[in-house]
């Protein structure tokens, strides 16, 4: 198998991240069914990440294999308003094709991440559904440890 290298994405990238974004949240629907994929997820998904390319608070790198992208990661900047560090870089989304994941790409797609976003956060957080095991025992074994939960439960809307 190549390399596999990272670079920040470019909206050239927009239609390969659209997809790996859809594989990451089907797989996300897997782990609980409150995660229920909506049919316009194509076109949210194209306006969610061109917006985080072209946004100063936002970082979206590729993983790349043979020219193609593998995988990738977004992040956002954010100010945290009533707790020291101030300021923090929170992962929101990791996806990496199943065939490039162990064997340690998704480390090194997170560290040349971490490297782009500690020059501008003092604190690299990272979030994602609560049932999703693989991301609990990644991210815990890379030192992250868990600072805040959401609690959900379904409502029926009144009409």
């Amino acid at each position: 198998m190549t390399a596999v290298t990272f670079r920040k994405a470019t909206l050239n990238d927009l239609d390969r991240l659209v997809d790996l974004l859809i594989r990451q949240k089907r797989l996300n629907e897997e782990f609980d069914p409150l995660l229920r994929l909506r049919e316009d997820i194509a076109e949210i998904g194209r306006k969610y990440l061109e917006e985080a390319i072209k946004s100063e608070n936002s970082l979206v790198v590729v993983a790349e294999a043979d020219g193609r992208v593998v995988g990738f990661l977004k992040a956002d900047i954010k100010e945290r308003l009533f707790y020291y560090p101030k300021t923090e870089g929170n992962i929101v989304e990791l996806y990496l094709l199943p065939e490039y994941r162990r064997k340690g790409n998704g480390v090194k797609l997170l560290e040349y991440a971490v490297n782009i976003l500690k020059e501008r956060a003092e604190i690299i957080t990272a979030e994602f559904p609560s049932l999703n095991e693989i991301a609990t025992r990644f991210y815990t074994n890379l030192n992250f440890r868990a600072i805040i939960s959401t609690y959900a439960r379904e409502t029926i809307i009144k009409k």
